[in-house]
């Protein structure tokens, strides 16, 4: 049996995904390429973004999209605003740096999220600026960064918002009706449950229209992926066939499960159930309610002379659950997900098999 992964990714998914990629696909052939449209327009309709936004997707992990989306839509001219409080803003800042992009940085501790009136002090010091690009959800603690309020400022300045939404996409409100931006970065293996191998980029038409020739890279431009797909529904290079096929069966299951709000809610549930159970053992959570996405939750590892993080991991891992090391710089961490094909029974046996892990580590922290 697969262990449970309580991490932001790769995930735990249902069988019906894993079983989409028992067969082979052609590429060419009409009922892939069909396939491939269908996904296009169901991650469009996502954000309510019909005849406004295109799909673009791309091969690789979620940074392939992250770095075609700042490739293909900014150029040498362009002057960007990054916000960062984590490692996930920290590589887009090296992403620019990579492409000679010019770029300033607000940053704030992995804990913290940024505050919107210093943002709206820096745009007024650098009338130049044409982009500010945020993260939606911050892995590297479980942050929610206020994207809300920071689409409301962009809009207000007439400033080009790019989002990476990586663990946010599928779980987290993102309709373009309410929240103004240009273009949003996703993959497959996040709160959409598919498996690795495909990211994707929603993209304004009329911010992908004028991104000709803007591109670093022939392989990651996203302009001339969507030429192609505009006009033969291809992709240009060899697509992750089977990648796709899992994909759009997870999107079939995330559209029976209620869409985003009916995803938001079975995560809410297992992030509560997280929260209050290791809470209740004696372990600290790094964020308060308020800003604790329910998406990955970051606990700062005991001050206790027994516990080894890793001694803690292997133990999990044994009983058939794997969680996640910490990622900040603040604090010694370790982060357990509540996302992927998992239900509240998991989170309540994850939390039996931590306070069975204890005991047998002779830890006690209450």
């Amino acid at each position: 049996m697969d262990k449970k992964l309580l991490t932001p990714g790769p995930l735990t998914t249902s069988l019906s995904t894993k079983e989409a990629m028992l067969h082979d696909w052609g590429s060419r052939d009409i009922n892939f390429i069909e396939l491939n449209s269908d996904i296009r327009q169901s991650l469009v309709a996502l954000i309510n973004g019909q005849n406004v936004f295109e799909c673009v997707p791309m091969q690789g992990s979620g940074t392939f999209a992250v770095e075609a989306m700042i490739g293909s839509l900014t150029n040498k001219k362009s002057k960007i605003l990054i916000l960062i409080n984590g490692a996930y803003g920290q590589r887009m800042q090296k992403i620019c740096s990579y492409m000679s992009r010019n770029c300033i940085a607000y940053v704030v501790a992995e804990h913290e999220i940024h505050d919107c009136n210093k943002v709206e002090n820096i745009i007024d010091d650098n009338k130049d600026l044409t982009h500010i690009f945020a993260v939606y959800c911050e892995t590297t603690s479980g942050i929610l960064n206020p994207i809300q309020a920071i689409a409301d400022l962009a809009k207000k300045k007439k400033i080009s918002l790019f989002i990476d939404a990586m663990s946010a996409f599928g779980a987290l409100p993102l309709d373009v009706n309410k929240i103004h931006f240009d273009a949003v970065a996703a993959s497959a293996n996040k709160c959409l449950e598919g498996v690795p191998g495909v990211g994707f980029i929603l993209i304004r038409k009329t911010v992908l229209k004028l991104a000709k020739n803007n591109a670093h890279s022939f392989s990651l431009d996203l302009f001339d992926q969507w030429q192609a797909m505009e006009a033969n529904a291809q992709w240009r290079f060899t697509p992750p066939t089977h990648v796709l096929a899992a994909f759009h069966q997870a999107l079939k299951e995330h559209l029976k499960e209620g869409g985003v709000m009916g995803r938001y809610q079975r995560y809410k549930e297992n992030c509560k159930i997280i929260c209050g159970g290791m809470t209740a053992m004696g372990f600290k959570r790094l964020l308060p309610d308020e800003l604790q996405a329910p998406i990955i939750i970051t606990f700062i590892q005991p001050d206790h002379p027994n516990f080894k993080f890793k001694k803690f991991y292997d133990a999990l891992s044994e009983k058939g659950y794997l969680i996640y090391p910490g990622k900040l710089t603040v604090a010694d961490t370790f982060r357990i997900g509540c996302i992927g094909h998992l239900t509240s029974k998991d989170m309540h046996e994850v939390l039996g098999v931590v306070k069975e892990t204890l005991k047998e580590l002779d830890i006690k922290l209450n």
